[in-house]
């Protein structure tokens, strides 16, 4: 993967900020943000600087739990989802690609968890993202 863009600690990203780095996938940018702001306004939106990464990153939640994060690459920003073992079945059975589904069955496990990531430089990544909050909320 490439490297996150947003590692100035004193540089809190802004929309501008945010544009200037991701190019055209803004567009996806604000699908994805008017979807979440329409259907889901109790979501938080919380950026935060981590140093063992040494970059920005968003975190979306509701209330304590935490739905995705996200990450601002040169040109693009990605979602990663994580889940438990009782959202398998749920994930397997989805409206996400094989292709998806096999990065999810072949991800490596953090403890009872594992992650799907989706780079946001493809229009169906929209649905997926709606798809995977649905789960999300779905699984307890």
């Amino acid at each position: 993967m490439d490297k996150p863009v947003l590692t100035d600690k004193d540089q809190f990203p802004t929309e501008e900020i945010i544009f200037s780095y991701i190019g055209k996938t803004k567009t996806a940018w604000k699908s994805v943000f008017k979807y979440i702001h329409a259907n889901h306004p109790d979501f938080s939106e919380q950026w935060r600087y981590y140093n063992d990464g040494k970059c920005w990153s968003m975190k979306v939640t509701r209330k304590s739990k935490t739905i995705f994060w996200l990450g601002v690459l040169k040109g693009v920003f990605r979602i990663t989802f994580y889940f438990g073992e009782k959202a398998v079945v749920e994930i397997l059975n989805g409206k996400l690609s094989g292709e998806l589904k096999k990065m999810f069955n072949d991800a490596n496990k953090y403890g009872k968890i594992r992650g799907i990531t989706l780079v946001m430089d493809d229009k169906q990544n929209i649905e997926y993202v709606k798809e995977l909050i649905s789960i999300k909320l779905k699984v307890k």
